[in-house]
């Protein structure tokens, strides 16, 4: 053989040995969402690895689990794939989840994170999954010119809420773009739960799992403030796509939203900014309180060494200032990692962290149940189920609904998941 060409194969020999596949199992498909994902995938394209979209369209993460599950059954799991809160613990527990404690120490991911997110991506004391960003699900999502022009100010309680929903409707506005899909019913529930029943209700019931606090009168008011917003939500969208919602009151066809900060990034790709074009605020009652919903991508066990060497590199890359400081611009979330600065970031985002450490500080840091935070899969299947027939009955009253919650999560915790 030709000297030059052994010497040319010598040479691109470690790039063939470590370059591999990363199918990723994720449900990033907004504009947005997309834009920040290219982020990533260029990154990994740059180490020569080659990138493979696992794409299950839906906001909630409903369909995307229910195709990891039929995936891991038939013996052919993706490289990685979007999973949240308790369903990471699952997995590990199942024995499917690489083990990324050695990069953790090397890259100091203790000393990175605040704790309560380590802990969300952590098996054991050992780290399994990466935190991509930390979102923030208790956001109202505003157009300013509407607010302005019916002469009112940012809703600070339900009360408020209603009365300016009424100013807006007396402008022949839309008060609240809200796709009919049952996550995003459960995203505005959660919050009203929150704001009815303040941080030590919601935890009970929704993180503990408490039957006698869901089963309770305290639920029932959440279900009386569900059901008086209802009236005020505009569904009939091109979609029932969340995003679908956002570009409405971009467009001025609706004044508000009520969905996390994935949100912002719609707006910002139609170059609005914030403060001058649209307002950021918490959910009525839950100021300086933080629902959190983590988006960290979990590496499977596999074979093939060269795709475990790719899957290294992503989590490298991933827990990256680099990374996470480009990824959550685009994405409209603040990065996981504590120590990335903000001062490229808008005022949503900074008013995020801000809100973020008070919230960790007076005990209202709490996971999101609607996006699969707080409790497994299974229960929030049933959550979905309760509130999505909620609205859909107008005959059901406030206390049949919370039983019917009651009864259906308690069934979703005993049911194998």
């Amino acid at each position: 053989m030709n000297k030059f060409v052994v010497t040319l194969l010598l040479a691109w020999q470690p790039w063939l040995v470590s370059a591999g596949e990363l199918e990723v199992l994720h449900y990033w498909t907004s504009g947005g969402e997309a834009e920040a994902l290219n982020v990533l995938k260029s990154m990994m394209k740059k180490q020569g690895h080659v990138w493979k979209d696992f794409v299950v369209v839906g906001g909630g993460g409903e369909s995307a689990n229910a195709e990891l599950r039929q995936r891991v059954v038939q013996g052919d799991p993706p490289t990685s794939a979007m999973i949240k809160g308790p369903d990471i613990q699952r997995w590990a527990r199942l024995g499917f989840l690489q083990d990324l404690d050695q990069l953790a120490q090397r890259q100091k991911w203790d000393d990175k994170l605040p704790s309560l997110i380590a802990e969300v991506t952590r098996f054991h004391g050992q780290y399994v999954s990466t935190p991509v960003n930390i979102h923030r699900t208790n956001w109202m999502w505003i157009n300013k010119k509407i607010l302005d022009e019916v002469g009112a100010k940012v809703p600070t309680t339900w009360d408020e809420f209603e009365q300016t929903a009424k100013k807006i409707q007396a402008h022949g506005y839309a008060v609240v773009a809200h796709g009919d899909q049952a996550w995003q019913d459960a995203t505005v529930f959660e919050s009203i739960a929150l704001a009815v029943g303040g941080p030590e209700f919601y935890r009970k019931a929704f993180v503990e799992n408490e039957y006698p606090v869901i089963k309770s009168d305290t639920m029932t008011k959440v279900f009386a403030q569900f059901r008086r917003v209802q009236p005020y939500f505009k569904t009939d969208l091109p979609s029932q796509d969340w995003n679908m919602a956002t570009d409405a009151v971009i467009k001025g066809e609706a004044a508000f939203q009520f969905m996390g900060d994935w949100a912002k990034g719609e707006f910002e790709k139609a170059g609005l900014k914030a403060g001058r074009d649209f307002i950021c605020a918490a959910m009525p009652g839950t100021h300086n309180q933080f629902l959190y919903n983590v988006d960290t991508l979990a590496m499977f066990k596999l074979g093939n060494k060269a795709d475990q060497a790719a899957q290294q590199d992503l989590a490298n890359a991933i827990m990256s200032q680099e990374f996470q400081e480009v990824f959550n611009l685009k994405k409209g979330s603040i990065p996981a990692r504590m120590d990335v600065d903000l001062s490229k970031f808008d005022d949503c985002a900074r008013l995020s962290r801000k809100e973020f450490h008070i919230a960790e500080q007076n005990g209202a840091l709490l996971p999101s149940i609607a996006h699969g935070m707080a409790t497994t899969a299974r229960v929030q299947e049933e959550f979905y189920s309760a509130l999505h027939d909620f609205l859909h009955s107008p005959e059901m009253n406030d206390r049949k609904a919370m039983v019917i919650l009651a009864k259906r999560m308690r069934y979703g915790s005993y049911a194998i998941n």
